[in-house]
């Protein structure tokens, strides 16, 4: 199975806890706050990676570290499953499952935009706007610059791609010239 498989299952099984105690919001919180500490300390990044240390040794040391940093009980035990388990390599695979599961669940899809400029105010508002009449949803906007693009936007949500750039107009007018 592979990894982003495994990894939504835990993430949908937190998710499941979360509704039971009525804390997803403090949960993902504190999700996001120790996928950000394993990243940022090296020592934790090899033992969350490492296949020598025994998967009882990684529950025990990671109980350790959590409780001193006064993660809820929840998510604590939640660990100690993946942990023993031998999960704990996925933990930034669990994390963006579970962000993008909350998020499903919130009618809030990410739309990936690529353009040669940064988007102004209002076109981003209208960028959304026309997003969210098209799919039904809230759009959360995440650009970033491509210069290969002379000029135009390039969407992507979910599986969806919206070529809006210039390339993809010239594209568009060669394949028609060419079949006509």
């Amino acid at each position: 199975m592979s990894n982003r498989l495994t990894a939504r299952r835990y993430a949908k099984a937190l998710l499941q806890i979360g509704d039971k105690q009525g804390n997803v919001a403090q949960l993902q919180q504190e999700l996001d706050t120790v996928a950000s500490a394993v990243a940022a300390n090296a020592d934790l990044a090899r033992l969350v990676a490492s296949p020598l240390v025994l998967p009882t040794k990684k529950a025990q040391v990671f109980e350790t570290i959590l409780a001193a940093a006064k993660v809820s009980e929840p998510l604590r035990n939640f660990f100690r499953v993946v942990a023993e388990a031998g999960r704990l390599n996925l933990l930034a695979d669990l994390r963006r499952t579970f962000a993008d599961l909350v998020d499903e669940r919130a009618g809030i899809v990410e739309a990936k935009v690529a353009s040669a400029q940064p988007l102004t105010d209002a076109q981003a508002k209208a960028l959304i706007a026309s997003l969210g009449s098209r799919t039904g949803k809230t759009i959360r906007l995440s650009w970033h610059q491509d210069t290969t693009l002379l000029g135009g936007v390039k969407v992507q949500v979910g599986s969806t791609v919206l070529d809006a750039s210039l390339q993809g107009q010239l594209r568009q007018l060669k394949t028609q010239l060419l079949t006509a």
